[in-house]
């Protein structure tokens, strides 16, 4: 049993969190202009809601996957320092401390603050009708 091995498995966890975080991402961005445009072409300022309820979820679930990723990172310089047992991919649980500042962090922020200040114009331009 390899350390270099334990490492990859890690990495690999890591590889896959943030391939997640931006597959959620881009399913934000379709959904939110999807249903921006609908609000949009049929005039209906209840769409805005929608929308922003959909941008807070994915931004939600993306703060999850961010949190995760920081705690697997976290178990690799662990690794790296030896103070792991061999073959373990346990991490401390995420607790809503570290939910919320992954939140805050700008991967987050921008996206999700871009698609909502978006979100918001569209709403300002339907009831400016």
């Amino acid at each position: 049993m390899s350390t270099e091995a334990h490492l990859q498995m890690i990495q690999a966890v890591v590889s896959r969190l943030a391939t997640q975080s931006t597959t959620v991402k881009g399913w934000c961005v379709t959904v939110t202009a999807a249903v921006l445009g609908f609000g949009v072409t049929t005039t209906t300022p209840v769409a805005v809601l929608i929308a922003g309820y959909v941008i807070a979820a994915f931004a939600m679930l993306d703060s999850y996957y961010l949190a995760l990723e920081r705690a697997y990172r976290t178990l690799y310089n662990r690794a790296v320092a030896g103070g792991v047992p061999p073959w373990t991919l346990t991490i401390e649980r995420i607790a809503l401390r570290d939910v919320a500042a992954a939140f805050r962090s700008p991967a987050v922020v921008l996206l999700y603050g871009a698609s909502l200040l978006a979100a918001l114009g569209v709403g300002g331009f339907l009831l400016s009708r």
